[in-house]
């Protein structure tokens, strides 16, 4: 199986089915009768096109954040898990101020780079614990587990103005950016995880009505 339809096979699958199908696949290979070293040979070149594979199934190209797929299949895992045990749960929706005005202003590769910036300065502001997406467009979520709505606003915080005071530099153009940022911590409202995420969006459009630039709960 090459390259390519790995790639079109993990975007349709499972990753736990996946990873099923690797192991049986390197069973039958290990029943071959040839030699034990080619066996190995084989076995490593269809593991490594399966990790790099599995990886971009799950990666956002332009900013090297996880995908909105990825998200999917793990915010609801998360909620299910905080309401179980009765744990804090924080899910933030991060929104470039004026995208458009980005794009019409400097151009599309412009905002690509804004992207790009704004991403990075995302994933740098969290633990490792916690997982960074791009959800599309210019949105970004952050799902913080084991973290109450007031632990959460604090790193957030630390975001909107790390932000706020970056200078970008594009084709000998300086200018700035702002974000506008939706909250929310408290699973015990919430029956289902898209009750939850819908909850942290319509904050973030307060934080719109009201000014953007800032951060906004639920």
């Amino acid at each position: 199986m090459g390259e390519e339809s790995f790639n079109n096979v993990s975007m349709d699958i499972p990753s736990e089915v996946l990873d099923e199908i690797q192991k049986n696949i390197e069973d039958i290979i290990r029943n071959f009768d040839v030699p034990d070293a080619n066996k190995m040979d084989v076995i490593k070149k269809i593991n490594f096109i399966y990790n790099q594979s599995k990886h971009l199934s799950i990666t956002d190209e332009l900013t090297g954040l996880f995908n909105r797929r990825h998200f999917e299949q793990n915010f609801e895992r998360e909620f299910l898990r905080a309401k179980r045990y009765g744990s804090d749960l924080s899910i933030a929706i991060i929104d470039i101020d004026f995208f458009k005005k980005v794009n019409d202003t400097y151009g599309h590769l412009c905002g690509d780079y804004v992207l790009r910036e704004t991403a990075y300065t995302i994933q740098d502001s969290f633990r490792k614990t916690d997982m960074v997406f791009r959800y599309g467009g210019e949105e970004f979520v952050v799902i913080l587990t084991e973290t109450s709505l007031e632990s959460a606003l604090i790193p957030l915080e630390r975001l909107r103005k790390r932000i706020e005071a970056k200078n970008l530099f594009y084709e000998g153009k300086n200018f700035n950016i702002t974000v506008s940022i939706g909250l929310n911590s408290d699973t015990s409202k919430f029956e289902s995880a898209s009750e939850f995420l819908d909850a942290a969006d319509k904050a973030l459009y307060r934080a719109k009505e009201n000014g953007r630039n800032r951060i906004e709960t639920h």
